[in-house]
C-alpha cells in the first residue's frame, strides 16, 4: 500500500484528535505537508518528524448489518438538542403510549409515565429563569413553524436568547420580541434570507419593537452578525417569481460588480437584490413588473425603482429595447 499525502492547510482530518486544534504545521521544520504510513504513523514529509505513531478509529467496535441490529447494539443516546430547557444533558421523559421498541404500554405503566412527566416539568421549572426560557422556547417553535426555519436556525436563536437572559437584557422587554430578534440574528449569521419585516409580521410587538431588541443584542455583543450580502436574497426572489437559473446568475454577476465598486454599502440588501433581479429579467427577456419583483422581495416599488436607476447609471448597464 502506498503512502497517503495530506495538506495540513486544507485537510484537517490529517491530524489525530490530540493535534486537531494545536498542530497547523510541523513542530520541527514548519513544513505543512505530511505523510501517513499503512501502520497509521503520521510524519513530516520534509524532516521526518513523527507527529503521531497511532491512528484513532472514530467508528464503533461492533458491526451491524440491519437497522434493527444497529439500534440494539448502539449505546449512544439521541443527539443533543440545543433548544431544550437547559443546556445540560438531562433525561427527558417522552409523551406517548409506546415504548422505545414501538410496543404499546400497559395502562398502569402509561399512567405512571404521565405522572413522571408531569413532575419532571414541575420540578424543572421552579426558577424564574427556567420559566422564562420555557416560554421563549414556545415562542421560538411558533415563529419557526410560521417561517419554516430549519433546526440549525432554531438552535442558534435559542443560544442567542440564553446569552441575552444571562446578561439581563430580557427583563422589562417582551419575550416574543427578543426571541424574534434572536431569530433574525440567527438567520443573518447562517446567511438565510429572512427580512426583519417578515419575522416581525408574526409578532404582536411589530417591526419597531423587534428592531429595537435586535439593535440591543448587537450593541451588547450577544450576537456577532456579519454584514448582509444582497446575493443571499437573489435565489429567494427568483424562486418566488419562477425565474430561470440564467436570471439568477446574471443578477449575482450584477451584484458582485456593484459590491466591487462600493455601491452596496449602506443599502438595503433585499432592495438591491430586487433591483438586480429586475435588471436581469429585462436583459434576458423574462419580463416581470416592478410591482411583482417588489412583492417577492417584500420591499416597496419606490425602493426597487431607485436601486434600479442607480445600478443602471453607476454600472453603465444597457437594457435592450423591445422591438
Amino acid at each position: 500500500m502506498s503512502d497517503e499525502y495530506f495538506e495540513s492547510e486544507y485537510e484537517d482530518e490529517a491530524y489525530p484528535e490530540e493535534y486537531y486544534t494545536t498542530v497547523k504545521r510541523c513542530p520541527s521544520c514548519g513544513y505543512t505537508r505530511f505523510r501517513r504510513t499503512p501502520d497509521g504513523e503520521l510524519y513530516c514529509e520534509r524532516c521526518g518528524y513523527v507527529i503521531s505513531d497511532r491512528e484513532i478509529d472514530q467508528g464503533p467496535e461492533w458491526r451491524a448489518f440491519t437497522a434493527e441490529e444497529r439500534m440494539k447494539r448502539s449505546r449512544a443516546g439521541a443527539p443533543y438538542e440545543g433548544i431544550s430547557l437547559t443546556s445540560d444533558y438531562v433525561t427527558v421523559i417522552p409523551s406517548g403510549t409506546t415504548d422505545s421498541m414501538g410496543k404499546k404500554l400497559p395502562r398502569d405503566r402509561m399512567l405512571k409515565m404521565k405522572m413522571l412527566k408531569y413532575w419532571q416539568i414541575r420540578i424543572g421549572m421552579q426558577s424564574s429563569l427556567e420559566r422564562n426560557i420555557n416560554q421563549a422556547r414556545n415562542e421560538l417553535e411558533k415563529l419557526a413553524s410560521y417561517l419554516g426555519l430549519p433546526k440549525i436556525i432554531k438552535e442558534e436563536a435559542m443560544n442567542i436568547y440564553r446569552k441575552a437572559v444571562e446578561k439581563g437584557l430580557v427583563r422589562g422587554r417582551s419575550i416574543e420580541s427578543v426571541m424574534a430578534a434572536a431569530i433574525y440574528a440567527a438567520c443573518r449569521i447562517h446567511r438565510m434570507p429572512r427580512t426583519i419585516d417578515e419575522i416581525a409580521r408574526y409578532t404582536r410587538g411589530g417591526k419597531k419593537d423587534v428592531a429595537r431588541c435586535y439593535r440591543l443584542l448587537i450593541k451588547e455583543g450577544v450576537a456577532k452578525v456579519p454584514i448582509a450580502n444582497p446575493i443571499d436574497y437573489v435565489t429567494k426572489i427568483a424562486s418566488s417569481l419562477s425565474l430561470s437559473g440564467q436570471v439568477i446568475e446574471e443578477a449575482i454577476k450584477i451584484l458582485r460588480e456593484a459590491r466591487r465598486r462600493g455601491l452596496t454599502a449602506g443599502k438595503d440588501p433585499s432592495g438591491l437584490a430586487a433591483a438586480a433581479v429586475y435588471i436581469a429579467c429585462q436583459k434576458l427577456g423574462e419580463l416581470r413588473t416592478q410591482k411583482e419583483v417588489a412583492q417577492a422581495a417584500q420591499v416597496t416599488e419606490v425602493t426597487v425603482r431607485n436601486r434600479y436607476k442607480e445600478l443602471l447609471k453607476k454600472l453603465n448597464i444597457k437594457i435592450p429595447t423591445a422591438r
